[in-house]
Order: structure tokens, then C-alpha cells, then sequence
């Protein structure tokens, strides 16, 4: 009785003690705690993602993979296998599962050691978004405390909504949304009951227990969750126990991209961090582009068949390495000398394992072993120099050995070795009433280089350059029958510090010439004589009117053969002035931004061609300040039209230089591009000096597009290697696509245009009766007013050289 009366007092007072620390506490961490309201708003870090105009994931840019969901989009076994992981009281305690609590008090009084235990989803929330994950008592209970604040604010479905989204489970994912894609590339409504046990198991260690870090563990802790699912009665016997033997189907599904444009991409997300900053890649924006992926798989396609054929013209540069192969264990070496290599452009990187006389035998990096046939080996006379190849081999053993590490890529009769191309391109396809940006690649392959092309390279045009020259022509008064001869010619020009003399790409010359011929053939004497005329000052400062900037442009006559520096994206804006009638547009590449609501924060608003906004005057237009390409952004659109492009060109200027472009492709250098079969295709080749630059840039009214051809390194392509035969291939193969179900365009000419037969040579009327004699299209005050005095003969003084300048391959 003694120690009754002694023990009783004592243990009230430890009562009264602790219940006096505990409201102390309670007391000093309350006032501390976090607002509950920032849950009630909580925006998850959603990575960046970026898609087509179609819809089709180009990229995702982020640490953290989210996909969030709602609470009543998850399934209620998944909610089940959680609870039953987790925390199986989470309906029924107050935030704080007491009954934990004292078994992790009773281990810490067992054991002497610290371990986390009793936490519930509560908790777990509270400590996931406000609290660090240190074991401290004082953090145990500030979490404790905060655990029954959520409680009192938020229900039970809210809270479980929050911690779904938010829960780390491997791999990158946080969320059940995540976690479903990633590991099984499903969505959460799509698992079965074997996945969502897999899932529900993850918090507890998911760098370690996750399927594709140990596979073993992963199905362990699975089985636990369905054991403890079973004993609450979640699921009956049978589904137990065929969830218990269900496989491991997990692997890594990591969201992949559903369409390859790598340069578009790094574009986008370049705009996306300067204007919103790193907040681009945590709030969930979804930026749909201008692209149009079946014409950006054309452009990917066209470019890497080009640059690959060019490549195959001119030699074997030999493997890429070479490993040793032990006679034991051959293959595993060969995989060994793989592992850091990917594929890339579409080759494979492979290991060549054994010799036949005209085959070998090479090991992929996926463990596959193919067999290369001598269809696929005998291009591969050895690279000497850009104009010299060695001799054609006669056995695989003259190309490859045993241990070489070489790229193959599949064709659909078989495979075939390749090399990756030292040459790079790009190609640029824009719409050209508005300047959206359909395709763009600016290289063989991002992942081997990411420096675009398209945008950043300045190269020089060549004769792609000239129809700038001739528009401007026109607007001082030429005509595309004035004559200007083609002759040897030395100039003394100040601007380019010696003697210059210039030659056409065949070395001949042609005498008197009309325009139309001169630019149809490409000669560079006429080019050169109508700059000297027209004035290299009026030149540049008309050539404004396309887009091009003083600075790019040298201050002499080789700017009538494109000596400037440009980029492939501002030769498109360029052209896009002839295509659509005169009007100056501003290339964009992003149509529409959402926020991580899906709500649109910017949409496109560029100006575009409006062709019944004005009258079609024959008005002298002044030059138009230039701009660089940009993303033309602005708030949403409300009833107000969009923006009107500016007429830069004339309309009869306009119509008369598309005449001229579309005989390039009928009769000139760009004759190759009617193997498309259509009529309304216009365009210019181009190659620059050494045939350093190779390009075609071409259209019709619904679509300009660019190809260019070159190495990084300004080095020569090759004798014969032209605009016509190292670019065009690209452009006729992506135009192919590209303009599928798109039917020919024709647009009637302007007022004031007057068509009359003139005599070929003198560009004058043509005498009644004259044989030979040619259509051509004046303005209207500028049509001859004499006749020519040449004989009706048949043919006779007509230019019949139909020899391009860039001669046809």
C-alpha cells in the first residue's frame, strides 16, 4: 500500500509533466507550422513538354517526371494497395495513427535506436511538402502537429490526391501517373493488380526496390503488398494468389519522343527559359509548335539520304575503331567496344566478327549478329581526297577486318555498312502567307552535334542569291528580255582590293543574253554586268525588303553571286516574298503555350498576308525596314484580326520574277525538281566558290522550302558537287511528301502585265512571219516599241545553249 501511495502520486505527476511539455510544445511548434492553404493550390513540378502541331511529343525537359492526376481518376485498388503499404488506418485515424506511434516508441525503448516508423499518409504529405527528412524528435513531432492541421483543413480524399502526386517512386517519377508510364508505359486505369502492388510498394525504398534497379527486391516488396492486401481483405483468395505468380513486366518506358526534331526543340525550350525562366521546366507548359510531323519525318529523311548518297560518292573513310577479339570470347569483347556507342542518323554501330570472301558477320549492340552481303560492301572504294576515290574492292577484306567498328544501317533488302557523313546540311520548310515553320533540321543528327544549321549557320548563297539581284533589276527599270552580254570581263574593284575575274561555272561565255536565259542557265558575267548597272547601293538597300541586314551583305559586285553570309531560315523568309506575292513575313516556330492547367498564356499572332485587305496598285514602295526571324508571341487573340504582312515587292515584280524561278526548274539548273510532275514549282540552285556551299531554294505558292549542303569546316565538296546535284536531291525527296495532297497553285497575273512575241536575240518585237520567235511578259509601259530587224529563219540567233551553268549529274 506504501508503494501505491508513493507510485500513484509519482506517475499523476509524470502526467501532469508531460501533459504540461506536451502543451508547451504544441504551443511553440503551432505558431511555426506552414499555411495548409498552400496545399489547397499546390502546383507539381511538371516538366516542360513540347509538341507538333499535330499533337506529337517532340520532347520533355525536366527533372522530374509528373503526370498529375485527380483523385477520382485513380483506381480504387490502387488507392487499396497503397493503403495496404502504407498506412491501412488512414480513414479512420486523425492524421496520427497512435497505435504506430507506440510501436515505434516500444522498438526505440527496445532497441536504443532512432527509427522511422508510425508515419502515416498524413504525415508523409506534411513532411514531403513542408518538412525536411531528418530524424529529429523536434521534426517528428512539428510533423505530428502539422499531420493533425492538414487533417482538420483538408479531407481525406484531398489528402490522398496530394500524396499520390507527389510520392517519389523511382526512376524519376514522382506520382502514380509517372510511375505507371514509366515503368510500364500505361495509364493508371490501364495496370493490372500485379502493377499497382509493384507501384504501392515503392515509397518505402524506391531508388533501391524499384523493378529496373533490382528486379528481386522489386518482387519481394510486390508480394508484400499483396499479402497485406489479401489479409485485409482487398481481394479474395483466387486474385491473390494469381497475382502472387504473375511475371515481372516492368522495364523502363521513359516517355520517348514521337517525333525526332532535336533542333526545334532546343529552340523552343531556349525561348521557353529566357521568358518564364527556370520555372520553364517545373510548371507543367506545354508548347505546341508550327511543326507538321509528317513533313518533319520527310525533312529528317530527305536531308540524311542526301548527305549519306554524297557521302558514298566519294569513298570509305575507314572504321571507327578497332578492339581486339580474344578467340574465347569474341562477342563479348565486341559488346564491350559498344557500350558507349549509340545510334545515330538511323546507322547502327556494330562490331565485325568474321570474313567471308565477299560478306562478313557483324555484332550489334543489341546482341543481334547479321550478316552484311557484298550488295552492301562494294560501294566502299576507299576516300582519297573530296575529288579522288582508291579502287573498287573485290572482297570484304579489302574494306573491313575482323575487331573493326563500323556503322550499318537496314534497308529493307538486306544491310549494308555506312559510315557516318563528315558532310552536314540543313533544311527549312515554311508556309509563306505567315512564316509558320513546318519543318526544320539543322544537321545529320542533334545528338551528334547541336549546332543548328538552319539558324546559326551564315554561309554564303551562291547564285541561290541572285533572284534578290534580278527582283531588283526589275524595279529599276530591266526587263526579262533586256540584253546584257555575257563576255570575259576583268574588274578593277575597289571593294575587292585586286583585279577580279569572274567566270561562269563552265568556264564559257555566251555573248548577248536576255535576263530570263541568264538566270535560268545561272550566268554569273550577266549577273555580275546588271549589278554594275543597278548600282551596288541600291542593291543592298533593296534587298531589305526580304529580311537581309546591311551587314551580311559585302559592299561590291560579288554580291551578285551571293558572296554574303546568310542562313538557310533567312533564304527561306527571302523566297517566301516571291511565293506569296510580295509580302514580307516573319518566320515563327511556336504556334500556342498552355500553363500547367491548360490554359493559353501566348498564342502566335504573326502577320499575314491579307490578299483582298488592299488593292492590287502598281505603286512604288519604299524599302521596308528589316527584322530578324523571331517567335511572334503576343496575348490571345481576341476578335481583332491578325497582323497584316507588309507588301514588299510590286505585283507585277512579283509575278514576273515567279515566271522567271519556274523556268529554272523547266528548263535550267533546277530542271532535275519536274521528276515531281507538277507545275507550279519555282526555284534557284546555288553553289558558291570550290563548291564550298551547295543549295537549292525553291517553292511554290503554298510552300518554300531550303536545302543546303556543306562541312562545318568550309572545305570543298567536290568537283561537280553543285546546288544541283548535292542539294536538290534533298529538296525534290522532302517536296515529295511534303506536298502531298496539296494540288497545284496558280495565281493569275497582275493588271498592267501585256504578253507579245519578241525575237530571242534582240529581245525587240518580233517581225510578222519570223520563225523562232518567243513569248515574254512586260509591263505594260515597258513593252519594245521597236522591231527586231533579224531574219525569219528558222531558229537562227536564238540562244540555243540549254547547257546550265551547274551542270546535271
Amino acid at each position: 500500500m506504501k508503494i501505491l501511495r508513493f507510485l500513484l502520486p509519482a506517475l499523476l505527476g509524470l502526467a501532469a509533466l508531460a501533459l504540461a511539455l506536451g502543451a508547451g510544445l504544441y504551443f511553440y511548434i503551432t505558431p511555426q507550422l506552414p499555411s495548409i492553404e498552400a496545399l489547397r493550390d499546390v502546383r507539381f513540378q511538371v516538366p516542360l513538354r513540347i509538341y507538333s502541331s499535330d499533337g506529337q511529343l517532340i520532347a520533355e525537359y525536366g527533372e522530374k517526371r509528373r503526370a498529375p492526376v485527380t483523385y477520382e481518376q485513380v483506381p480504387e485498388l490502387l488507392v487499396k494497395a497503397f493503403l495496404a503499404a502504407e498506412d491501412d488506418r488512414f480513414f479512420v485515424h486523425p492524421g496520427v495513427d497512435y497505435q504506430g506511434l507506440l510501436r515505434a516508441a516500444f522498438e526505440l525503448a527496445r532497441t536504443g535506436e532512432k527509427r522511422q516508423g508510425g508515419s502515416t499518409i498524413t504525415m508523409q504529405v506534411a513532411r514531403n511538402f513542408f518538412l525536411s527528412r531528418e530524424k529529429t524528435y523536434l521534426r517528428k513531432l512539428t510533423e505530428i502537429f502539422l499531420a493533425l492541421k492538414i487533417e482538420r483543413e483538408l479531407s481525406k480524399q484531398q489528402i490522398l490526391e496530394l500524396y499520390l502526386n507527389k510520392i517519389y517512386l523511382g526512376q524519376r517519377a514522382y506520382g502514380v501517373g509517372a510511375a505507371a508510364q514509366i515503368y510500364y508505359g500505361k495509364a493508371i486505369d490501364e495496370l493490372t493488380l500485379p502493377q499497382m502492388a509493384m507501384i504501392a510498394g515503392l515509397p518505402k525504398a524506391p531508388s533501391r526496390d524499384n523493378p529496373v534497379s533490382d528486379m528481386l527486391r522489386a518482387e519481394q516488396r510486390r508480394n508484400y503488398v499483396l499479402r497485406r492486401m489479401y489479409t485485409l481483405d482487398y481481394i479474395d483468395a483466387e486474385r491473390y494468389r494469381q497475382a502472387l505468380v504473375a511475371p515481372i513486366s516492368a522495364r523502363l518506358h521513359a516517355r520517348n519522343s514521337e517525333l525526332e526534331a532535336g533542333y526545334v526543340a532546343e529552340m523552343v525550350r531556349a525561348h521557353m527559359v529566357e521568358r518564364f525562366g527556370e520555372q520553364a521546366y517545373t510548371e507543367g507548359y506545354q508548347v505546341r509548335t508550327t511543326l507538321d510531323s509528317s513533313r518533319q519525318r520527310a525533312a529528317n529523311r530527305a536531308l540524311r539520304a542526301a548527305l549519306m548518297e554524297y557521302d558514298r560518292r566519294h569513298g570509305y573513310r575507314g572504321h571507327e575503331g578497332l578492339v581486339k577479339l580474344p578467340e574465347a570470347a569474341p562477342a563479348e569483347a565486341a559488346a564491350r567496344a559498344l557500350t558507349d556507342r549509340s545510334r545515330l542518323a538511323g546507322l547502327v554501330p556494330a562490331v565485325v566478327l568474321a570474313l567471308e570472301e565477299q560478306a562478313f558477320t557483324a555484332l550489334l549492340k543489341d546482341g543481334r549478329e547479321v550478316t552484311v552481303a557484298w550488295e552492301g560492301i562494294e560501294w566502299a572504294r576507299p576516300y582519297l581526297s573530296h575529288d579522288r576515290r582508291g579502287k573498287a574492292p573485290t572482297q570484304a577484306a579489302d574494306v573491313v577486318e575482323p575487331g573493326a567498328i563500323v556503322r550499318l544501317q537496314e534497308l529493307e533488302e538486306g544491310w549494308r555498312l555506312a559510315q557516318l557523313p563528315a558532310i552536314e546540311g540543313a533544311l527549312v520548310s515554311l508556309l509563306p502567307d505567315d512564316g509558320a515553320i513546318v519543318a526544320l533540321v539543322g544537321g545529320l543528327d542533334y545528338f551528334r552535334s547541336k549546332f543548328n544549321r538552319a539558324v546559326q549557320a551564315r554561309r554564303q548563297p551562291g547564285s541561290s542569291f541572285k533572284p534578290f539581284i534580278y527582283s531588283a533589276a526589275l524595279d529599276k527599270g530591266f526587263t526579262a528580255a533586256t540584253i546584257i552580254n555575257d563576255a570575259p570581263v576583268v574588274f578593277d574593284d575597289p571593294g575587292l582590293e585586286a583585279h577580279w575575274r569572274p567566270e561562269n561555272y563552265s568556264g564559257r561565255f555566251y555573248g548577248p543574253t536576255r535576263l530570263r536565259e541568264a538566270l535560268t542557265h545561272s550566268r554569273n558575267l550577266v549577273s555580275i554586268r546588271l549589278l554594275q548597272d543597278i548600282g551596288v547601293r541600291f542593291a543592298i538597300d533593296y534587298v531589305q525588303r526580304f529580311g537581309f541586314q546591311p551587314g551580311q551583305l559585302p559592299a561590291n559586285l560579288s554580291l551578285a553571286l551571293g558572296s554574303g553570309s546568310v542562313t538557310p531560315l533567312q533564304m527561306a523568309r527571302g523566297f517566301a516574298v516571291f511565293a506569296n506575292g510580295g509580302y514580307r513575313i516573319e518566320p515563327y516556330f511556336i504556334d500556342r503555350i498552355l500553363d500547367g492547367r491548360g490554359e493559353t498564356v501566348f498564342e502566335a499572332r504573326p502577320p499575314t498576308v491579307c490578299r483582298d485587305c488592299e488593292p492590287e496598285a502598281d505603286a512604288e514602295l519604299p524599302p521596308v525596314p528589316a527584322a530578324d526571324p523571331a517567335v511572334m508571341l503576343a496575348d490571345p487573340p481576341g476578335p481583332a484580326p491578325l497582323p497584316r504582312a507588309e507588301r514588299v515587292l510590286e505585283p507585277r515584280n512579283s509575278w514576273l520574277m515567279n515566271s522567271l524561278l519556274q523556268d529554272v526548274i523547266k528548263r535550267g539548273t533546277g530542271r532535275r525538281a519536274l521528276t515531281l510532275g507538277r507545275g507550279d514549282l519555282r526555284g534557284k540552285t546555288g553553289t558558291t566558290n570550290d563548291q564550298r556551299d551547295a543549295w537549292f531554294c525553291g517553292f511554290t505558292p503554298g510552300l518554300v522550302s531550303i536545302a543546303w549542303v556543306g562541312f562545318d569546316e568550309l572545305a570543298p565538296l567536290g568537283r561537280g558537287e553543285t546546288g544541283g546535284r548535292a542539294a536538290l536531291p534533298m529538296w525534290i525527296d522532302y517536296m515529295q511528301t511534303a506536298l502531298e495532297g496539296m494540288p497545284e497553285q496558280r495565281r493569275d497575273p497582275p493588271a498592267g502585265l501585256v504578253t507579245v512575241r519578241i525575237d530571242p536575240v534582240t529581245g525587240l518585237l518580233s517581225p510578222s512571219g519570223q520563225t523562232g520567235a518567243i513569248f515574254e511578259t512586260f509591263r505594260q509601259e515597258q513593252v519594245p516599241t521597236r522591231y527586231s530587224r533579224a531574219e525569219a529563219s528558222d531558229g537562227e540567233g536564238m540562244d540555243q545553249d540549254n547547257e546550265s551553268a551547274e551542270p546535271l549529274f
